[in-house]
């Protein structure tokens, strides 16, 4: 699987878009990150495994503690391939506005003055 796609299942998840949310504020352990969570230490093991797989996460060790940190570099990626089609969304809101305009136009021909 490419980097890309990888990023992206890794991203479809709420509970690992959250983990990465708190990881942007800076390193945590998988307690800490399991904290707001319902879920048992097994189950954020394996979401964080799925970040790490998609590289974007990185779990050091320190001693007797192993945090975790953001990797934000896939993320990149996946903002430059978004920004590609950034022409494509600005045109679609430039016709809608033009449509509303146009109906906002018609609307006030039509009332009686």
């Amino acid at each position: 699987m490419d980097q890309l796609s990888l990023t992206f299942a890794a991203l479809a998840d709420p509970t690992r878009r959250a983990i990465l949310a708190r990881l942007a504020r800076g390193e945590a352990t998988v307690n800490e990150l399991a904290e707001p969570f319902d879920l048992r230490l097994p189950t954020i093991s394996k979401h964080l495994k799925v970040l790490q797989r998609a590289g974007l996460v990185a779990q050091t060790r320190k001693a007797q503690w192993r945090p975790c940190r953001l990797e934000a570099a896939p993320l990149k990626e996946v903002a430059t391939w978004v920004w590609n089609y950034r022409e494509h969304w600005e045109a679609s809101f430039d016709r809608l506005d033009e449509f509303l305009q146009s109906i906002h136009h018609e609307e006030h021909e039509e009332k009686p003055k």
